[in-house]
């Protein structure tokens, strides 16, 4: 199966069209961003202005702020971080009202290996489905096998889900229940024969290679 440049611009097109309405409740609940280390957070204290400040989320997932030391941060989203500032700051300020702002983050994004035109990473600027990440890498490539398409998906620190998906005759909203949305750092591989033992669950340090060889 192989996709044309116009040919894969205008399925792209519809494909985006019918996801709008396919996938409002399965986007909608796409997890928040989560604190990582090296994120810049600026902290305001509305009071007490004096107080503000912009923090970098060291390695170890903790920030230092002036007026309450240090609160762990990591795995947190928006919302929890400022609700962990308000607790500890409320130890020494009476009511005090913060706001937590997200200044650089890691941008999301997804992967694509194996049998399509341009594999890569690309930056995930919108919610985005594994058709819409194969024609954004330009397509199946000929001997593609969009039958089996495996997706990758980090759980925890050491291991990674895995998803089968048959994204072969996706031509029209009814047949949408077969493409799923993406989660930032999801990778995607396309082969180009048919896999075989593959688990539901992989560690980690076994993905790079599993896909590796298809990278290219």
């Amino acid at each position: 199966m192989r996709v044309t440049s116009h040919k894969a611009k205008a399925l792209l097109l519809m494909i985006m069209s019918m996801a709008a309405s396919a996938f409002g409740q399965q986007l909608a609940s796409r997890p928040k961003y989560r604190i990582q280390p090296s994120d810049v957070i600026e902290v305001r204290f509305r009071y007490t202005p004096e107080f503000d400040q912009t923090v970098t989320v060291q390695p170890d997932g903790i920030i230092f702020l002036n007026v309450v030391g240090e609160i762990k941060v990591n795995g947190n989203t928006v919302d929890e971080a400022r609700q962990a500032v308000l607790t500890k700051a409320g130890e020494r300020l009476n009511q005090p009202e913060v706001t937590v702002v997200l200044k650089d983050f890691h941008r999301p994004y997804f992967a694509v290996a194996g049998f399509v035109e341009h594999p890569g990473t690309f930056e995930m600027r919108e919610n985005t489905t594994a058709m819409q990440a194969v024609l954004l890498a330009g397509g199946f490539k000929e001997n593609a096998r969009p039958s089996q398409i495996v997706v990758f998906r980090k759980i925890n620190s050491d291991t990674a889900e895995v998803k089968l998906i048959n994204l072969n005759n996706i031509k029209h909203a009814g047949q949408l229940e077969q493409d799923i949305a993406l989660q930032s750092g999801d990778m995607l591989l396309v082969p180009e024969t048919r896999l075989s033992k593959i688990s539901r669950f992989m560690k980690l340090a076994n993905v790079g290679a599993y896909i590796n060889p298809f990278a290219y």
